[in-house]
């Protein structure tokens, strides 16, 4: 399943912000650094698409969909990062191209350089 980038991005946060507790917009807002009014819409986005479900609490989860996508991402850019750290980039580059490049490795890719890598 292709999805944006954001999206992605906004899915592997609240994986990462569930690891803490409940995950609310304004976790969210802070995680990014962003207005809360960009994150309500982008949460309606991924609600109406089916990747997230917001309770009468305001508690925000992944549906299925979501976290098998937040999972994915998430795998990669450890995977990434664990791996530019090991060939001697310093550790905030390594994530933060980590970041970049997690988005756009193919699956085949990805999975050959997780199997040489390991």
């Amino acid at each position: 399943m292709k999805i944006q980038e954001s999206a992605q991005d906004y899915l592997e946060s609240i994986l990462i912000l569930s690891k803490h507790g409940d995950v609310r917009a304004t976790d969210i807002c802070n995680y990014f650094g962003y207005a809360r009014a960009t994150v309500s819409v982008f949460l309606k986005q991924l609600r109406e698409n089916g990747y997230v479900n917001v309770d009468g609490n305001n508690h925000i989860t992944l549906t299925e969909t979501g976290l098998q996508i937040a999972e994915s991402m998430y795998e990669r850019h450890q995977f990434l990062t664990d791996l530019f750290i090991k060939i001697g980039v310093p550790e905030d580059i390594a994530a933060a191209d980590a970041c970049r490049v997690e988005h756009y490795v193919s699956e085949e890719t990805f999975k050959a350089m997780r199997e040489h890598f390991s």
